[in-house]
Formats: structure tokens, sequence, C-alpha cells
């Protein structure tokens, strides 16, 4: 199919002007804002696209915005350029009651004063809009939207946004498609649309192919570093594309792997077999992966700078929450197992994970259920590969020991276990032994052949846990807690 061409105008000036101090209020109420604990001081406009002029019905503005907020180190210190993060706005005259949820706030100032602006992605127009420029392969502005020539993308799917709380934000097509858009923004090449291209190339089952995805070019879109001048100081300009968003094909009638386990908790039924089926599930994407990707042996000298970048974010979690000070000797000598294994000489091999792998990013298909065309009925599958987004995206995109993704699994069925009333301890120890055994039954070897590999890897996760927690959830952090009690008391067997 041809590429389409829409030929925009710029948005008006004094667009963001008028849209700051209704951003300041609205963007740190996203579950899916970076910045929680420090105010927005102001935003940077990084690119602006008009999808749609505003009439008397509606308006679109698609915005990548950087939000300046304190460093966190900053003790009365100057702001600096923050997070980007990607808006979708709708404007109208007045919202119908459909969209009450959706409202950002209304206008008195600026070229739409007295409009209403609220959250585009609850509105049928702007998500029917997305779609129909995937399906065109259209380029609006300095927006790119690419799609598959193999995958067809029918018309008339309905959209409908998922409102569960997620880092991003998902709209379902018709129980066909669903879109992600990525809210926080950074550029160069997003493994989240990277690694599911692999996987699909090399034929992978066990994850949805991307259909379709949405690109920005920054050298376009005039996209800056928030200061007004192309890249850091003394660097080039900005090359590399923003990924925004990827359309795959929609898992129908599943539920997540979190959902299904807190309903087996529930019911007081073993999850077990699925566990090890989740497993075996997980080790065929890491195989896929290391066909797909180079691997590399993690030697000496790669070891010591990993177990060093562990080390200081247990030093910096130490410092930011308080109830984990009594425990970081006895987690730091995980990390002190580890470097003297490799400082003996041991070696491990690395590759691409998916990198931030929990029940809540495994899709179980319903069993006897529509096959599909990345897998049959009654499957696993794996999805998000974006990461930890609190992550640089070159660590994020870096090799990694599979025990990466393991420890995180393991992690996950802790937290499922102790989210029950009361706590089952026992079932999340029947779930992480299935799980291996699957793994191991797929892969060949077992993650726990490689205790101190691992240990260190599921402290390191416990951490990231129990600083995440402290800052966003504090009722949850008695759930990291206990496996860091747990962690820090134990041997590296």
């Amino acid at each position: 199919m041809s590429e389409t061409v829409i030929r925009t105008v710029a948005p008006p000036p004094g667009l963001l002007a008028s849209l700051d101090p209704l951003l300041r209020q609205w963007l740190p109420r996203q579950r899916w804002f970076a910045g929680k604990g420090r105010p927005v001081t102001g935003f940077t406009l990084v690119a602006a696209t008009e999808l749609l002029p505003p009439s008397a019905r509606l308006g679109l503005y698609h915005l990548l915005v950087r939000a300046h907020q304190p460093a966190l180190s900053a003790r009365g210190g100057a702001d600096r350029p923050g997070d980007c993060y990607q808006l979708l706005l709708g404007v109208r005259e007045a919202l119908p009651p459909r969209l009450a949820p959706a409202l950002i706030g209304h206008l008195s100032q600026g070229p739409l004063a007295g409009r209403t602006v609220y959250e585009a992605l609850y509105d049928t127009r702007p998500a029917e809009l997305l779609l129909e420029a995937l399906r065109s392969r259209a380029r609006i502005g300095g927006l790119r939207f690419e799609r598959d020539p193999g995958q067809e993308i029918g018309s008339g799917l309905v959209p409908r946004l998922m409102t569960v709380e997620q880092s991003n934000s998902s709209v379902v097509y018709g129980d066909t498609f669903i879109l992600k858009l990525l809210r926080r923004i950074v550029p160069g090449t997003n493994p989240d649309l990277e690694l599911p291209l692999a996987l699909a190339r090399e034929g992978c089952p066990r994850v949805p192919p991307p259909t379709a995805w949405l690109l920005a070019d920054p050298d376009e879109t005039g996209a800056t570093d928030g200061t007004g001048a192309h890249g850091a100081a003394g660097a080039p300009a900005v090359s590399e594309p923003y990924v925004l968003g990827v359309l795959q094909p929609f898992v129908r009638g599943a539920a997540d792997g979190w959902e299904l386990a807190l309903r087996e908790l529930a019911k007081g039924e073993d999850f077990v077999t699925e566990a090890r089926a989740l497993g075996r599930t997980t080790a065929e994407v890491h195989t896929a992966l290391a066909r797909a990707l180079p691997t590399v042996t993690l030697g000496r000298s790669r070891l010591r700078h990993m177990v060093a970048g562990m080390a200081e974010r247990l030093e910096a979690a130490a410092q930011a929450v308080p109830a984990l000070r009594p425990y970081a000797d006895g987690l730091g000598s995980a990390y002190t197992a580890l470097a003297d294994l490799a400082a003996e000489g041991q070696t491990w091999t690395a590759q691409r994970v998916h990198g931030d792998l929990h029940l809540g990013q495994c899709l179980r298909s319903p069993a006897g259920g529509p096959s599909h065309a990345f897998g049959s009925g009654g499957q696993w599958s794996l999805i998000d590969f974006e990461g930890e987004p609190a992550r640089p995206l070159a660590e994020r995109r870096m090799p990694q020991p599979v025990v990466r993704d393991v420890a995180g699994m393991l992690r996950s069925f802790d937290y499922a276990a102790r989210s029950a009333d009361p706590p089952q301890p026992n079932w999340a120890v029947r779930c992480r032994a299935a799980y291996c055994s699957g793994y191991a039954e797929t892969a060949g070897r077992d993650p726990r052949t490689d205790p101190v590999l691992l240990r260190a890897y599921e402290t390191d996760k416990a951490v990231y846990e129990v600083l995440y927690e402290a800052r966003h959830r504090p009722e949850w952090l008695q759930v990291p807690m206990a496996a860091v009690r747990r962690l820090a008391a134990s041997g590296p067997g």
C-alpha cells in the first residue's frame, strides 16, 4: 500500500503556555508519570502536530512535552530538563458526559481560550484516526505511521481505551488489535518494538508480532533536548527516531498472569501447572532471542561493572528507604559472592531478554479458544518488552543473563502470594519451583543450578521493588521487604 502524506499546519503559537497550568495539575496524577513526589515547574515543547484543526466540535493535537522538575538530590537547586511525555489532547467547546473522566481542564487564555481540553484516547474519533493513519501508512508532520505489509488492518473496528493502571496507555480495536502508546519517550531503538520484530522474524509463536508502529522523526519535528538546542551541549543534533506506539494482535479472552494467579489463590487452587507452562514459554522466548540477536560472554571486567551497578542501586535505595538499611550488608553479600566467582574466572552468557518479566506481562489464552496468527489457544504469550521504564534505554537494551527474567518472575509469584488474605508463602514456593522446572524442560538448564547469579539478580530486583513501593505504593512496601529479609539472611545456595 502506498504511503499517505497528510499536510498539516503547526499548532497555534502560545498553545503550550496556555496548557501549562492545566498540565501541571493533571500530569502528576497520571499512573504513567515518572516524576512523582517532585513539583512540575514548567514545560518545554519538544514536538507538536495538529491532527485535526479545532472546529466547533473537535480539535486534536499530538504533543511531545518535556516536564521540568527539581533534581532528586537538589535542595532548592535549579530545575533541569526532565522526562519527555507523549500527549494526545482533544479540544471541544464542552465535553459530553461520556468523556467526563477524560477532563484535563478549561482553557482561560491563549489561542483556544474558552475551550475544554481532555485526554483524547477516551474519545472514539481520535482513536479511529490513529488506526486509519496506521492502516494507510500516513505521514503527518513529523509523525510516521508504519505497518507490516503482510498483515491486514480491517476497517470498522470500534476502539475502547483500557482503563487499568499501567505505565503506558492502550486502546483495543474490536478485540482484534491493541495499540500501546508509550508515554515516557526517549530517542532510539525501543525494545518494545525491536524485540517482537526480531521474534516475529524467528517465527516465535509466544509473542504477538507487531502489525504497525508509530514513530516521530526528531529532525522533522524540531525535537530538542529541552533547552532549545538540538542534543546535549556540544553534541550533534538528535537523529534517532522516537518510538511512540506499537499495534499488535489482541489476544481475545485472555487473562493476564497476575489476574489468573490471584483468581486461583482466592479459590484456594494450585497454580503449579500454569507456572510450569509459563517457565517453558519463557525458555522458548529466550531461545528464540538468542537465535535472533547476538549473545556475549560476561567475563571478569563486565561482571565487575555489573556488580558495581547493583551495589550502587542498593546504596541509593538504602539512603532513600530507612527500612532497608538494617539489611544492606546481608543483601550486599549476594553481590560480593558473584564478584568472587567472576574473580575466579567464571563466565556467563548474556543475551537480549524481556527485561521486566512478571505475571502481568504474560497472557494466557483460554483453553479451547480461537487460535491466533501467533499461537494456538490455551497457550501463554509474553508481552511488553519495553523493560523497566525507569532505567536508561541503553541499559534496557544491554545483553543480560537469562536469570534476569527468571528472577523477575520468581519475585512476581511472591507478590501474588503475599497479596492474598492471608498471605500464602508456600504457594509461591511451589510456583517458583514449578516455573524453574518448566524452564529447564525447554532450555535444558535449570536456573537454580546457578544459585549465586540467581540470588544476585533476585536481590537486585527486590531492592528495585522496595524503592518503587516506597515512592509510589507505600502500602505494598511490606511485600518486597519480606523478600529482603529472606535474601539478606540466605547464603548463595
